[in-house]
């Protein structure tokens, strides 16, 4: 067997990157324009590119295309929402109970594509290699899924929004999956309607970037 070339990561390579690391947004605005065919097949098995802990590839995708679960995923996002400006309301000033209040955490109505990610916590594959000691690597090596899926997708040019405001239960009985698949997100997937450098939440004043926290011992 011939050795595989190793590739050669030039600057100019390295600089692409970090362009990419630094446009990958969390994106609320989308364009309703469909995915071209097949794109969001190829992005998945980007996705699968990703490290897994004993090469176990826990990660289970969901495409939601079903408009009645789409609105039952709506609602439930209504109702988890309206539940956490209430705790803003009593654990924050009424000036960031009411800054929470005016942000657009998700666009559920507009992304033409919805992506459910979840993780067997016990699969076969892999052979429970590296989980004896961390089991919770499983549901870590999905969430790497996730990042590949979504550096990926930014590099097609779309945006992604993932979704955090919602019932873990509730979604998986929406979606019907097995009850011990673990929640990894919930994402919204399009075009974007603007393009952005700066997240939307540093934007509007919520947080902003902080440096590392380094600890040296």
């Amino acid at each position: 067997m011939q050795p595989v070339p190793t590739p050669s990561f030039d600057p100019e390579f390295s600089a692409a990157l970090l362009t990419l690391f630094e446009w990958r947004r969390d994106v609320r605005h989308f364009r309703a324009d469909p995915l071209p065919p097949g794109l969001l097949a190829e992005l998945l098995e980007t996705a699968m590119l990703a490290p897994s802990v004993g090469l176990s590839q826990p990660w289970r995708f969901v495409v939601v295309h079903d408009p009645a679960r789409r609105a039952a995923v709506r609602r439930d996002f209504e109702r988890c929402n309206a539940a956490a400006l209430v705790g803003q309301v009593a654990d924050q000033s009424a000036d960031r109970a009411a800054h929470y209040a005016g942000l657009k955490l998700a666009g559920l109505d507009q992304a033409p594509c919805h992506l459910a990610v979840f993780a067997d916590p016990d699969p076969a594959q892999g052979g429970g290699l590296g989980r004896g000691t961390m089991p919770q690597t499983a549901v870590w090596s999905a969430v790497m899924a996730v990042h590949t899926f979504w550096l990926a997708a930014r590099a097609a040019g779309l945006g992604v929004g993932w979704v955090s405001i919602l019932d873990p239960a509730a979604v998986a009985d929406i979606l019907d999956v097995p009850a011990d698949w673990a929640f990894i997100g919930y994402f919204c997937i399009g075009w974007p309607q603007t393009e952005e450098r700066t997240p939307e939440l540093e934007r509007q004043g919520w947080e902003r970037r902080q440096p590392p926290v380094v600890i040296l011992r």
